[in-house]
């Protein structure tokens, strides 16, 4: 484990695996993916009060250790339970909106692109809340835009069906 993943634990568990729903699990995402964030947040394209400080000062050699140790975990079983009907409708909004371009079958990601198959709840509803109302735009416009068409039901029925893919 790196020397800097103690403190990803407090919020990430050691193994990439939160406790708090609120947090995403970085257990298996992408190294790229993890890394983005990392500098973004480094860098003030993301903001979160939390990890702000953490990686001021870290090394991209350092971010690049992080993302390689926790792409490599393995993501838990989800324990929500997600809503049939609303999955149901989560999954039609997902076609909809051509979800899996990106985001690729099963939702497994891609690259730069987040894994958000089997991902918290509470974190898919804060991030699509977010890029709808522009307070994460690390996205180069492309959540930012689907986001804008997405009604706080369509959020709550894609998290439904992403969290229990």
């Amino acid at each position: 484990m790196p020397a800097k993943a103690a403190a990803c634990a407090a919020c990430h568990g050691t193994d990439g695996q939160p406790i708090m729903p609120v947090y995403p699990i970085i257990a298996g995402q992408t190294s790229r993916y993890l890394y983005l964030q990392l500098r973004d947040f480094q860098e003030g394209r993301r903001k979160n009060e939390v990890m702000a400080p953490l990686v001021t000062g870290m090394s991209r050699d350092e971010m690049r250790e992080l993302a390689d140790y926790f792409s490599a975990q393995k993501p838990p079983r989800q324990k929500f339970a997600a809503n049939a009907d609303k999955a149901k409708l989560g999954k039609a909004k997902s076609e909809e909106t051509l979800c899996t371009m990106c985001h690729l079958g099963g939702f497994a990601g891609q690259n730069e692109i987040p894994r958000v198959a089997g991902q918290n709840y509470d974190y898919i509803v804060k991030q699509l809340t977010d890029f709808k109302a522009r307070t994460r735009t690390n996205d180069a416009g492309s959540m930012t835009s689907v986001a804008n068409t997405l009604s706080p039901q369509d959020i709550e029925n894609l998290a439904h069906f992403l969290t229990g893919l």
